[in-house]
């Protein structure tokens, strides 16, 4: 595995991390707090890095099913970030979120989580 594909698995960790922590606080509160967004964007940010990263470490090329699936769940994550703050700016803080934004929230959110999942079952395999 090249180095910017081991450094790039270390970095979408980090995404998955402020991820979580950004989608359990949006979830349990019904609230777009600064804490909710701060999260969603560290995670956007360093998925987007993770990305970048393990573009440049593959061997693979950039249309696998594994990037398939990585790049429209990243773009999913974007722009869950993007509604989320939108609703926050339009709305003002700390106001409860629709359910509609609620539920593509959970969705974009799985989502993500099915492509972090297959992304280590695909390395797990190949190196089997």
């Amino acid at each position: 595995m090249k180095i910017y594909a081991m450094i790039g698995s270390l970095v979408v960790v980090f995404a998955l991390v402020f991820y979580s922590i950004g989608f359990v606080k949006e979830q349990r509160k019904k609230l777009i707090t600064s804490r909710v967004l701060l999260f969603f964007t560290l995670g956007v940010i360093f998925d987007i890095s993770a990305t970048t990263l393990m573009i440049l470490g593959s061997t693979k090329g950039l249309l696998t099913f594994h990037g398939f699936i990585g790049y429209s769940s990243l773009l999913g994550m974007c722009i869950d970030t993007f509604l989320l703050w939108r609703h926050n700016l339009k709305k003002g803080p700390e106001v409860k979120v629709s359910q509609g934004l609620n539920i593509f929230s959970r969705v974009t959110y799985i989502w993500w989580v099915i492509a972090f999942i297959t992304g280590g079952l695909l390395v797990a395999l190949r190196h089997a």
